[in-house]
């Protein structure tokens, strides 16, 4: 079954559609990230209005708490959560490269101490995937190992090995044929080591492609680097999803180069430290600066989001002096807003052939500013 429809293309830039149990979603997108099932201050409804098609969850921290087999019972993720479109749910790759000081790795998978309580948990390739199908999922990734940008050659190599085994016990350990499955490579900025990680993975049969390992130390110039050659090394009749970036100028050079798919925790992340991304003569505002304390007009004036609608700049500048909860939220709805707002845009432009205007005012932006 091709879930994956290429409808058009500017460039290498490609507009479509893809297919699972729970629904359609447009390419390319962006998924808001709800780690435990929950994007942080948003509920679903929220979620919705933001412009949200997909979500994204986290295997480990659901499997950890409340437990896959609860979620199960209650019904899987999508009744659970109140979401009824696609869902994503990451391997639980990250967190064993974030956990590197506490666990313990194997070709058998890895062996660490949940953060909860302490006790020990495995969680092997086959594991993975039987927990993303007690969830309900509509895609799954494959566990993969994410080493650090700073590593050697031939420590990254070993790793990519490992990580390509792991892809084949994945696959081979799915029971529900409804669950699509996607392979993710690895190689960090090692030109040889992605193209073995496409070659091997092209030839299993994924229901999509993952770039993972980028935005994990290196030099953003690096991930660009990677982007623009290691995108077209995958086939072109299967979605393309580079895992957790990043900023909006990540994204339009991600799409340039032909990627569908984001995710990335900033919108809601930078929604909670008063940062609001915004369309202009700079990417972003720090609602907390004074200069907002008198300034009744809206945070972006071309915004449509619950937070622009109602609310100036100096009550949101309030909320976040008088550490009320209601500011993270607003900022969280009107961050997310913003992102898949320009993904509506990108989807537009590509389909009339204009990418290149929307690409050079979003890098214009962003020139002399970082996250």
């Amino acid at each position: 079954m091709e879930r994956y429809r290429l409808i058009d293309q500017d460039g290498k830039a490609r507009y479509g559609e893809y297919t699972t149990k729970s629904g359609t979603f447009e390419t390319p997108n962006f998924m808001p990230v709800g780690t435990r099932g929950s994007v942080k201050g948003v509920d679903t409804d929220r979620l919705k209005e933001c412009g949200a098609q997909i979500m994204l969850v986290n295997t480990y921290h659901l499997w950890l708490r409340p437990g896959s087999d609860v979620v199960n019972k209650v019904g899987g993720i999508h009744r659970f959560a109140d979401w009824h479109g696609p869902i994503l749910s990451d391997s639980g790759g990250f967190q064993v490269y974030s956990l590197k000081d506490i666990r313990s790795l194997s070709d058998k998978g890895v062996e660490f101490r949940s953060y909860i309580d302490g006790h020990k948990c495995f969680l092997s390739p086959e594991k993975s995937i039987n927990i993303q199908e007690e969830l309900g999922v509509d895609i799954a990734m494959v566990l993969d190992e994410c080493p650090s940008a700073v590593l050697s050659h031939e420590a990254i190599e070993k790793s990519l090995e490992m990580t390509l085994r792991w892809a084949k016990r994945s696959l081979e350990a799915r029971q529900n044929p409804e669950t699509a499955i996607w392979g993710i490579t690895q190689g960090g900025c090692f030109k040889d080591l992605r193209t073995r990680a496409a070659e091997c993975l092209s030839a299993m049969d994924f229901d999509g492609m993952a770039i993972g390992g980028l935005s994990v130390g290196e030099e953003k110039s690096l991930m660009y680097e990677v982007m623009s050659y290691h995108v077209d090394q995958l086939p072109t009749n299967k979605i393309r999803y580079v895992m957790g970036v990043g900023t909006t100028e990540d994204i339009v050079e991600g799409v340039k180069n032909g990627v569908d798919l984001f995710d990335c925790v900033m919108p809601t992340r930078a929604g909670r430290f008063a940062r609001a991304y915004v369309n202009g003569e700079q990417p972003y505002m720090n609602m907390r600066n004074s200069k907002y304390r008198l300034d009744t007009n809206p945070i972006d004036p071309n915004c449509n989001c619950v937070c622009c609608r109602k609310y100036s700049r100096a009550y949101v500048h309030h909320l976040f002096h008088a550490g009320e909860m209601l500011g993270p939220e607003l900022l969280s709805i009107h961050n997310l807003t913003h992102y898949l707002s320009l993904m509506k845009r990108i989807r537009e432009s590509i389909k009339t052939h204009t990418l290149e205007t929307v690409y050079k005012e979003v890098k214009s932006m962003w020139r002399g500013f970082s996250e």
